[in-house]
């Protein structure tokens, strides 16, 4: 049977990548000028800002990751350009960053000390904000090949139907866009654990398969060093609520949304993959840090399934949520993007339905709007590293 390149509507970028969004970031440098990026983003429509929490610098734990995360999100395909927002132009974090972003990124920075205030920091940045965001609009959806997704993939609040019905479609969604040429990013290093045997059995190398023990293990020790022991322990209140007993089922659930594909890489937090195809990324069990890691990778596509529901979105990621039943989507309709409960209810097989969220994938890809993105959802956290909890 001849095969037939599916595509999807997005952006060319000069790199060669392709988008699924077109923002304009208005990206904040260090906590003190967070409230001027939202301010910006009220003045310019076609803007999205996020708040930083978090002090960046080389003397701090997490410098490493931050810096790289931060940089992902200027240099993503889904950003046309970002305005970076920072106290001091001579910033370490400023430095760093800019010196590693590649020459098709497109970006400025909007200092304080340089624009001579908060005041005129902000108009300077109203202004190129305005240009972009207007160049941004006249900008055209192409068809591009949908090997050119980089999926990430999530669960949070799980329940005793995730693993058996929207992890198992989302892998399935997953395994069609392989096929295709596609990539996938399965995360959450902390929810692998009594479960890296299966992705480990699944490695193309026996390199990668060490990286996946290695990976889950470095993890589990440093929540042992803090004196958590995952292995055995319950998993959250929330998860055990919604019917999972132990971490070891809740991991057996979670790792459905990887599918059948070979593990092809395993990656750290907030790096690019460099090989098509199922990608282990090194991140927390926290959802917010995986959506920016994830993002930071260059996933231009979020799906997020859920057992208990969450609001939660990203600012440059259209997050798609899947319900682990239907009875939480109607609880729910206004944050549920697409319900996986028929595969519960039993008139539709995890086939059937991870074919239709497959389909809503490039929807999505192709323009269509998140939940999340309609109430404006983009949280903001970066990890720190292991080390640092």
């Amino acid at each position: 049977m001849e095969h037939t390149e599916l595509t999807f509507m997005g952006y060319w970028r000069p790199d060669g990548r392709a988008g699924t969004r077109n923002h304009v970031l208005l990206l904040p440098l260090a906590p003190a000028v967070s409230t001027t990026a939202m301010h910006v983003e009220q003045i310019v429509p076609g803007t999205v800002a996020v708040e930083l929490h978090q002090d960046i610098g080389p003397e701090l734990p997490g410098w490493t990751l931050a810096v790289r995360t931060l940089r992902g999100w200027i240099d993503h395909p889904n950003v046309y350009g970002a305005v970076l927002l920072a106290l001091s132009a001579q910033d370490p974090v400023v430095e760093a960053i800019v010196e590693g972003l590649p020459p098709s990124a497109r970006w400025q920075v909007i200092s304080f000390d340089e624009a001579g205030g908060r005041r005129a920091a902000e108009t300077a940045a109203v202004a190129i904000a305005r240009e972009w965001a207007h160049e941004a609009q006249n900008m055209v959806r192409e068809p591009i090949p949908v090997r050119h997704l980089l999926l990430a993939t999530e669960c949070g609040g799980s329940d005793a139907c995730s693993g058996l019905s929207a992890n198992p479609s989302l892998g399935y969604a997953s395994d069609l866009l392989i096929q295709q040429g596609g990539t996938s990013i399965l995360a959450e290093t902390t929810e692998l654990i009594g479960a890296e045997g299966i992705l480990a059995a699944r490695a193309r190398t026996p390199a990668v398969a060490e990286a996946v023990w290695h990976t889950v293990a470095h993890a589990e020790h440093a929540a042992m060093r803090m004196g958590v022991d995952f292995r055995g322990g319950q998993p959250a209140p929330g998860n055990m609520a919604g019917g999972i007993t132990t971490i070891e089922e809740k991991s057996l659930g979670c790792v459905h949304k990887g599918g059948t594909s070979p593990v092809v890489d395993v990656v750290d937090y907030a790096e690019r993959p460099t090989r098509a195809g199922l990608v282990v990324m090194d991140t927390p069990g926290h959802d917010v840090m995986q959506f920016v890691g994830m993002a930071a990778a260059g996933a231009q596509v979020i799906v997020f399934t859920t057992g208990r529901g969450t609001p939660t979105g990203a600012a440059i990621a259209p997050v798609i949520k899947v319900s682990t039943r239907t009875d939480l989507k109607h609880q729910l309709p206004d944050l549920i993007d697409f319900d996986a409960g028929p595969v519960i209810d039993g008139y539709l097989t995890v086939e059937q339905v991870g074919e239709a969220l497959w389909r809503k994938i490039r929807l999505v890809a192709s323009g269509e709007l998140v939940a999340a993105e309609r109430w404006g959802h983009r949280e903001f956290g970066v990890f720190p590293g292991w080390e640092a909890n």
